[in-house]
């Protein structure tokens, strides 16, 4: 791979993990251009999306685990691990049913499309309820699961689904909600990325990797995804997802269109 489509699927992953527009369906989708990625380069560039929001986030992982004798943070903190082993042992499941993600562009598109209408309804929906910021057992309990639905379904975006799950089954606060669900993503993540990380090296897949490229990828995702998610957390303090919801459907329709003309599989 040369070092110019690694900064480019660097800068994809950055931008796209922890926006809820499904970083899946877009590196997806670049393969279609920049050829095939090595299961080592994918776990590299969303291991350095991940030590980004760790960093964003180091002071309340810290108050969380320092704090732990203080009955708020010892509750936020068990439901977070809550949902993470959710997480956890159904996506064992899911791995031993052999699930395989989709190679062609159709299934994603169809997913950005009724992920943008979903987010939409949330936004109407969350917005009739009381701006709670407290996170219930419900909300822990289905932020897991939707971590792996988001899983199965390329497009769907793991923080979209874990964001409007937790909005919708009552943390009516945008900031509350997504900052759930980045922290449970980030041992969830962490753990994926190293299981994927020892099935590789056991089975021989890091050898001939370009770890030059690797690098570069690495500290392109994370700074961009540093930008990113503080971009993000700005934002929605005074806006609506909406502006994500319009760029999915839009993206989707014109997948849609590419696939059925040819010039995407």
């Amino acid at each position: 791979m040369d070092y110019i489509s690694a900064i480019i699927l660097g800068i994809i992953e950055g931008i796209t993990e922890f926006l809820p527009i499904s970083s899946t369906g877009h590196l997806i989708i670049a393969e279609q251009w920049l050829g095939h990625r090595s299961d080592m380069f994918n776990i590299v560039i969303q291991a350095g999306a991940i030590l980004a929001v760790t960093i964003i986030y180091w002071r309340r992982l810290v108050d969380l685990v320092l704090g732990w004798r203080d009955p708020v943070n010892r509750d936020y903190a068990a439901k977070l691990i809550v949902a993470f082993l959710i997480t956890a042992i159904l996506g064992l499941v899911v791995k031993r049913l052999g699930f395989e993600l989709p190679e062609t562009a159709t299934p994603i598109a169809w997913a950005l499309i009724i992920g943008g209408i979903w987010m939409i309804f949330a936004e109407w929906a969350a917005a009739r309820r009381p701006p709670h910021k407290e996170i219930t057992w419900l909300v822990a309990i289905l932020v897991g699961i939707a971590q792996i639905v988001a899983g199965v379904f390329p497009g769907t975006s793991r923080s979209g689904a874990t964001i409007f799950v937790a909005m919708l089954a009552g943390t009516g606060n945008r900031a509350a909600a997504t900052e759930f669900a980045f922290l449970v993503g980030i041992p969830t993540m962490y753990a994926a990325s190293g299981y994927e990380l020892l099935k590789t090296f056991r089975d021989g897949g890091a050898a001939g990797e370009d770890w030059t490229a690797l690098g570069i990828a690495f500290v392109v995702s994370t700074v961009v995804a540093f930008i990113a998610v503080k971009w993000l957390l700005a934002y929605i303090r005074s806006n609506r997802f909406t502006l994500f919801a319009i760029y999915r459907i839009i993206l989707g329709v014109l997948l849609l269109g590419m696939a059925a003309t040819g010039l995407i599989a």
